[in-house]
């Protein structure tokens, strides 16, 4: 009788335990949500657009594109930083895409502003003749941590 009253006491004892780790956890994933609030504001929206242009299209069309988006950080305020590059992967796994341009933005109402904007959209004009497919995929950087 005095184990079976000493095994109930355990189990109730543990039992009690359980909830207090819950709501521990609970707690700790509050403070990580505040946490990843907090350092929202130091993230950056990237905005990468892979494109991939016709067989036929030549060096001085291909240029043009390059020089057209890469005038448009001086014509659109909200850009915050932009890049561009050429694929020279050795892989051989780019799909055709060759030219990689790099745009970031400090919030999605800034990347709202861009889309529309009448550069954007006069770039666009210029980029369509030329293009054979496109990618975009924006994401908001994390560290690595």
């Amino acid at each position: 009788m005095k184990r079976s009253l000493l095994l109930m006491f355990i189990l109730v004892s543990l039992s009690c335990i359980q909830p207090i780790s819950v709501w521990g956890q609970a707690s700790t994933l509050k403070a990580q949500e505040i946490s990843d609030k907090q350092t929202m504001d130091d993230r950056e929206l990237r905005h990468v657009v892979l494109i991939k242009f016709k067989e036929d299209a030549t060096k001085q069309e291909i240029a043009s594109v390059e020089k057209a988006f890469s005038a448009l950080p001086d014509k659109i305020p909200v850009i915050d930083d932009y890049e561009w590059g050429t694929n020279n992967s050795p892989e051989g796994l780019n799909k055709g895409f060759t030219h990689c341009f790099f745009v970031t933005f400090e919030s999605e109402e800034d990347r709202a502003t861009y889309l529309p904007h009448p550069e954007h959209e006069a770039f666009v004009e210029v980029l369509k003749p030329h293009m054979d497919d496109v990618l975009v995929i924006d994401y908001w950087a994390k560290d690595a941590d």
